[in-house]
C-alpha cells in the first residue's frame, strides 16, 4: 500500500518534471525562407504549438501544421501569435513550419514551444478501475497550468522586450526629429538675418 505522502511526493516530482521540460525555442526565419519542425508520435497523443514573434518587420508570420498524410491541420498567414492544440489522429510524423517567404528583406525571430502529450498505452484503457486515477488526472490538470503559467510567463517577457525597443526606436526618432526642428529654425533664423543684412547694404548704397 502506498502512503498519502508518498503519491503526493510522485506528484510533485511528476509536476516538475513535465513544467520543466516545457521550453521555448527561438529561431530566425530569414526572408523568403521557411523553418519545419518535426514531431514523430502514435495516435492520440495530444500536440501543442505556442508561439510569438519576437522580432522582425511588422511581427507577423506565416505558419501551418500539417500531418502525416499531408492534411494540413492549422494555418495562419501573417499572424503574431497563436496557441494550438489537436489530438494525433494517426501514428508518423508531424511537421510544425513557419514561412517569411512573403517577406523581401527582413528576417524574423519567432519564440515558440511544441508540448508533446505521453502516448496512450494499455494501461491508459484500465486506469478507471484503480486507486489512483483521480489523482493522475489531478497531476495531468495541475501540469498543464503550470505549463500554461510558464510560457504567459516567457511570452510576457517577449513582449515587454518587443515593447521597449519600439518605445527606443519612437524615442530615438523624437529626438532626431527635434535637431531636425532646430536645425531648421536655426537655418531660417540665419536666412533672415543674411537677407536683412543685404536689404540695409543695398538701401545704404542708393
Amino acid at each position: 500500500m502506498v502512503s498519502r505522502s508518498s503519491l503526493v511526493l510522485i506528484a510533485t516530482i511528476h509536476v516538475l518534471t513535465l513544467t520543466l521540460g516545457a521550453n521555448a525555442y527561438y529561431v530566425t526565419v530569414d526572408a523568403h525562407a521557411e523553418e519545419c519542425f518535426f514531431e514523430k508520435v502514435t495516435a492520440g497523443t495530444k500536440l501543442g504549438l505556442t508561439f510569438e514573434v519576437a522580432e522582425g518587420g511588422f511581427l507577423d508570420i506565416d505558419f501551418s501544421i500539417v500531418g502525416p498524410n499531408g492534411e494540413v491541420i492549422e494555418t495562419g498567414d501573417r499572424v503574431t501569435n497563436g496557441k494550438y492544440t489537436f489530438a494525433a489522429t494517426i501514428d508518423g510524423v508531424y511537421t510544425y513550419c513557419f514561412s517569411n517567404k512573403m517577406s523581401t528583406m527582413t528576417p524574423k525571430i519567432i519564440m515558440f514551444s511544441m508540448d508533446i502529450g505521453d502516448a496512450p498505452t494499455a494501461h491508459d484503457a484500465d486506469a478507471a478501475s484503480t486507486n489512483h486515477t483521480k489523482l493522475e488526472e489531478m497531476i495531468k490538470e495541475l501540469s498543464s497550468a503550470l505549463r500554461t503559467v510558464k510560457h504567459e510567463q516567457d511570452y510576457m517577457a517577449v513582449r515587454e522586450r518587443v515593447h521597449r525597443q519600439i518605445n527606443e526606436s519612437t524615442n530615438s526618432r523624437v529626438v532626431l526629429w527635434s535637431f531636425f526642428e532646430a536645425f531648421v529654425l536655426i537655418s531660417m533664423t540665419v536666412g533672415q538675418i543674411y537677407y536683412l543684412k543685404r536689404f540695409f547694404e543695398v538701401r545704404r548704397v542708393v
